[in-house]
């Protein structure tokens, strides 16, 4: 059913079809498509079609499935198809796959979830993704690749370096240095609130996964420099790391819609940012609540 279209073919001219029956031109024989009906000017043929005559200029209406349709357009000569059977097809959606693409999903989460399933998270996923190949969760590996968005991919991948490079050259000891000297004095939530919205900084102007592993070792240190337990504080840089909204670099989702959306940085920083300050404000006095000093 799924795989099953309809599409109009538009004779040509010099068609060899043209003054044939419509059971003589062989579609069903050739292509295995079946003729639902005729436009011919203003009129709609639909009853008897298989001993009407086809006339130049005819639009025929095929059904058969994406892949006979688009087999049509191999002839040219004859025919022209009007649309993109190969596009209209991968619109289709395959509601009926969507609780087995559901049960991959939560198993490939559970198994990096939990520590008794030995499975690494990247295995996991490639697991996952071999699955959905296996079931039919899609059509074929080519629609597969057409929804990666390599400019996101890149440009993340891009951004990872900068953590190592800011490790190498010493700048996270100075900036942990900086924030125990500068905040440390006042109190565990000042500091904390330091690390989180350095953080949050950060994130704006490098992907969310190079910040997380740039400020973890710098807010753990910061904790053991002025004593106390540093798991609010790697909390914190995980919290602030993932709620950043006013940047388009900053987790891949935002990279993704800036495209689809035709949306400026300006409209992150807008919308975002004061959702971001909200956010912050609410985790800095949250998570010392549920993970204490």
């Amino acid at each position: 059913f799924y795989d099953i279209g309809i599409a109009e073919i538009l004779l040509m001219p010099n068609s060899r079809l043209i003054n044939q029956s419509v059971k003589d031109a062989g579609f069903r024989d050739k292509y295995n498509l079946n003729v639902l009906g005729i436009r011919r000017k203003k009129e709609y043929i639909l009853h008897d079609i298989k001993d009407e005559k086809i006339h130049s200029g005819d639009v025929l209406l095929v059904q058969g499935t994406w892949n006979d349709i688009a087999r049509l357009s191999e002839d040219q000569s004859e025919w022209v198809v009007l649309g993109q059977p190969l596009t209209e097809a991968a619109k289709v959606t395959l509601d009926y796959k969507a609780p087995v693409a559901a049960a991959i999903m939560v198993l490939m989460i559970a198994a990096m979830m939990f520590d008794f399933i030995p499975i690494a998270p990247v295995t996991a996923v490639m697991i996952a993704g071999l699955l959905m190949v296996l079931t039919g969760c899609f059509r074929n590996v080519e629609s597969a690749y057409k929804t990666i968005n390599w400019e996101s991919i890149v440009l993340i991948a891009a951004m990872l370096p900068m953590s190592l490079a800011l490790e190498k050259t010493g700048a996270s000891k100075v900036i942990s240095h900086s924030l125990v000297t500068g905040l440390g004095q006042y109190g565990p939530v000042i500091l904390l609130a330091g690390v989180y919205f350095t953080t949050s900084l950060m994130t704006m102007f490098i992907s969310n996964t190079a910040t997380a592993v740039l400020l973890a070792p710098i807010a753990m240190q910061s904790a053991i420099g002025i004593g106390v337990s540093p798991y609010p504080f790697l909390f914190a840089v995980t919290v602030a790391a993932s709620m950043c909204f006013a940047s388009p670099f900053s987790t891949p989702p935002n990279a993704l819609v800036m495209p689809a959306g035709q949306y400026t940085f300006m409209d992150y920083v807008k919308v975002g940012l004061p959702l971001q300050i909200i956010i912050g404000v609410i985790m800095i006095f949250t998570l010392p609540l549920i993970f204490p000093f």
